[in-house]
């Protein structure tokens, strides 16, 4: 990662690493020593797989990373086995409905629960391996589950449910493009004085942090709400 890949691109700290694919698990940075090979990478949660492996960093939040990947799995399932057909839709409906903000406790127990019966029921290989990145990020990971779950919030700032973006008075210039390019006309403000982002209209699409060149517009955790006036 470091001395053949040369480190992050940007710069941002690398806290993981996903190898083996769809079906493989998430390996903290504390183990990036660890020898790529089966044995190694099997005693860690995670597999060889095709090879692959793709870097994971401050800004990817592992509960949205194990839907993702899970995703892929529920559509591959050929629906021979009841474990991997009915289960892996179950956990891709617990995920959904930790990173929509509506998750409890009871629900990462069952996740964790259902994950490891789908491993150990499943007929074929890709419903053994499918529950790999829930457990993996479940056992490395499982403070960022709680902090969606007890603290509403999401620690890389990727959830929808739990950012908002704002805008700081102090840097913005009122240049108006990022109201420009708003989709639901969320941003106000007059030409050349500091804007304001309506936080009921706003759909976080993150448009206008991207068209900002004063740095003035970033992302928070937990939810801002909008002030009645």
């Amino acid at each position: 990662l470091y001395e053949i890949g040369g480190g992050h691109p940007q710069g941002k700290q690398i806290k993981a690493v996903q190898t083996g694919g769809p079906s493989g698990g998430v390996i903290p940075a504390e183990y990036f020593d660890t020898p790529v090979d089966y044995e190694s990478l099997g005693k860690l949660g995670a597999i060889m797989g095709s090879g692959g492996m793709i870097v994971l960093d401050e800004d990817d939040c592992m509960v949205d990373v194990a839907k993702f990947f899970l995703e892929f799995t529920v559509d591959e399932s050929c629906g021979k086995c009841t474990p991997c057909r009915e289960g892996t839709k179950v956990m891709y409906d617990l995920l959904d409905k930790i990173t929509k903000g509506e998750g409890t406790m009871e629900d990462i127990q069952k996740l964790e629960e259902l994950a490891q019966v789908i491993k150990d029921s499943s007929l074929c290989g890709l419903g053994q391996t499918a529950p790999n990145p829930v457990l993996s990020t479940l056992k490395y990971y499982r403070h960022e589950y709680e902090a969606h779950v007890k603290d509403n919030i999401c620690p890389a700032k990727k959830c929808k449910a739990f950012i908002s973006y704002v805008i700081n008075p102090e840097k913005c210039v009122g240049c108006t493009a990022c109201a420009r390019v708003c989709p639901t006309n969320a941003i106000h403000g007059e030409v050349r004085k500091v804007h304001e982002i309506d936080q009921d209209a706003c759909v976080r699409c993150g448009s206008c942090i991207e068209v900002c060149r004063f740095g003035a517009i970033s992302k928070v955790t937990p939810v801002v709400e909008t002030v009645s006036k």
